[in-house]
């Protein structure tokens, strides 16, 4: 589609333009495109310049900052400006009025209220959270990426030495932080603090651990949930509320275990005074030490139980008899009692038909490959045919279905198949709280996902890990700045209904632009869709206005 100017000649020898709103249609008989006029604006010299004015700029909200710029220079209404730059605004600005709707900006700012700094140091941790958010990148990578990437409010540019400084900072208010961010959000978004889920993950280095100094005491090799035993370590232990909302991190040496932790967890909740909690652990964190732990101060506890471990209770729970009551679809629930009194336990075996179902296909096939292995021991010689025994025996999957015989021959163990069978689409829940039913206990530990999700999203779109950095206080600030930022993307997440990478790849899409004059400089953003209005308004803040600044000159 374009402007056609066309000509006739009149008698008296003169020429008369006119101007055309036209495009190109192919003509299959004449086999060439010919032009179909949608709209003539008449004769050139009579045409109203306003109106192809207000048609290049309606069309130019269409077109990036660039070419709508170069638009309007090309009609003469630019002339006196130039283009400078484009900035990233949409997702630090859903950000940062969401971090002032919590009051986060007050409570920094009352918390470094005695520290000086030439930078407020709330900038500085905001600017770090929103990074870890929409960007992640080292302290030194953000120099360029505040100067000249993304629209920080008051934050024109920084240095990496002044980020290091506000994480130091930052570290040395944590306790108080972690208070006050907690009374701050749960008052305003309403949060049910009754359920708290914890659970641990472990986030690694790269660092080989023989490079590692003598007197390191905080990375360490240990268990690591990433699969990469190989390297040094910490394990980060996170508190979420049954709406998703992470409420409080911790950091622990990377050879902690998980049972050792849940003292101290216990003792800083309790310190929050959050009334009557019960917990939900997974089955980690289940030792009886720990749930007396978690009694204390009228707590209570909803916690995994290892179906397998040979507790005497434990196996009473699983064989008491009984009908399953059906709370939702693939959920089914039966209540069990076992001792009496003091030594009273109460159980929620829970039973997944679909999950059954899964295991009892996934058994069938590794039975068949099992099989199949078996009778090719047949066919080899002595030396090869032991060698093969033992790696059978050994096999992780194979060796609990086998038994051998007195001669040596292996065979498939049937009551090790039928004591499996048991266990298909069943997990066992313990609690202290006699006043949530069994659907209750079953839903609440069902919700534990939320954490794994919780810890995904640090992993992976926070990109928490590998970690560089060395000092034991920076990790924690890192890890601190982390939480912060993962409890901005949760909010949304919970507000809007979709993930952080669909919010944050839409609101991206909104930019600043900068364009200068003689007479000052105008900060301009891009018009906001359809999709970019529904985010901001789900979060419930104000999108950015059109005119964001205008700086005249003195």
């Amino acid at each position: 589609m374009y402007i056609r100017r066309v000509t006739r000649k009149n008698k008296n020898g003169t020429t008369t333009a006119y101007l055309q709103l036209a495009h190109n249609e192919w003509d299959p008989k004449a086999k060439y495109a010919k032009a179909k006029v949608i709209y003539s604006f008449g004769r050139e010299d009579e045409v109203d310049r306003a109106v192809l004015e207000r048609l290049a700029k309606s069309i130019s909200r269409f077109l990036s900052p660039k070419q709508a710029w170069e638009t309007r220079e090309a009609i003469g209404e630019a002339s006196d400006f130039l283009f400078q730059s484009c900035k990233r605004l949409g997702g630090v600005w859903l950000l940062h009025q969401l971090w002032d709707q919590l009051g986060f900006d007050k409570i920094l700012e009352k918390l470094f209220a005695s520290r000086h700094h030439p930078i407020p140091l709330e900038r500085l941790i905001f600017a770090m959270a929103a990074n870890r958010a929409l960007h992640p990148s080292s302290k030194l990578a953000m120099e360029d990426w505040v100067q000249d990437e993304v629209y920080i409010p008051d934050l024109p540019e920084v240095a990496s030495h002044q980020l290091y400084r506000a994480m130091d900072e930052l570290l040395a208010v944590q306790s108080e932080l972690e208070r006050q961010v907690f009374y701050s959000v749960a008052d305003l978004l309403n949060l049910e603090v009754d359920l708290i889920y914890f659970d641990t993950t472990s986030s690694y280095f790269e660092v080989d651990p023989s490079e590692a100094p003598e007197d390191e005491t905080f990375r360490k090799q240990g268990f690591s949930k990433d699969k990469r035993p190989d390297l040094l370590q910490v394990v980060i232990g996170l508190a979420v509320t049954r709406e998703g909302i992470p409420i409080r991190a911790w950091v622990w040496p990377g050879n902690t275990m998980d049972m050792t932790v849940i003292g101290q967890v216990k003792k800083d909740l309790i310190g929050w005074k959050l009334g009557r909690v019960v917990s939900v652990m997974d089955r980690g964190f289940s030792s009886e030490e720990n749930l007396r732990t978690l009694q204390q101060a009228g707590g209570h506890y909803i916690a995994g139980e290892k179906m397998r471990f040979g507790k005497a209770a434990t196996e009473e729970a699983m064989s008491r008899r009984g009908r399953y009551h059906q709370v939702r679809e693939n959920l089914h629930v039966k209540e069990i009692i076992v001792g009496d009194g003091e030594a009273r336990q109460r159980y929620v075996l829970v039973y997944n038909p679909k999950e059954a179902e899964r295991q009892r296909q996934e058994r069938k096939k590794l039975l068949e490959a099992l099989q199949e292995e078996l009778e090719g021991l047949r066919q080899l010689p002595n030396e090869a045919h032991h060698k093969a025994t033992c790696r059978l025996r050994a096999h992780p999957s194979y060796g609990k279905y086998l038994r051998q015989l007195k001669d040596g021959t292996l065979r498939i163990d049937k009551q090790a198949i039928r004591d499996a069978e048991k266990y298909d689409g069943k997990y066992l829940i313990r609690t202290s709280d006699d006043t949530l039913s069994a659907e209750e206990v079953a839903l609440g530990y069902k919700q534990l996902v939320d954490v794994e999700d919780a810890f995904r999203t640090l992993k992976s779109t926070l990109e928490l890990r590998p970690m560089y950095h060395r000092l034991e206080d920076r990790i924690r600030a890192h890890v601190l700045l982390s939480w912060l930022a993962l409890l901005l993307v949760r909010i949304v997440e919970i507000r809007t209904g979709e993930s952080w990478r669909k919010v944050r790849d839409e609101l991206q899409r909104l930019t600043l632009g900068h364009f200068s004059s003689k007479y000052g400089d105008l900060y301009q953003c891009t018009e906001l869709t359809a999709k970019q209005r529904q985010i901001f308004a789900a979060v419930g803040v104000e999108p950015p206005p059109r005119i964001l600044d205008i700086q005249p000159n003195s």
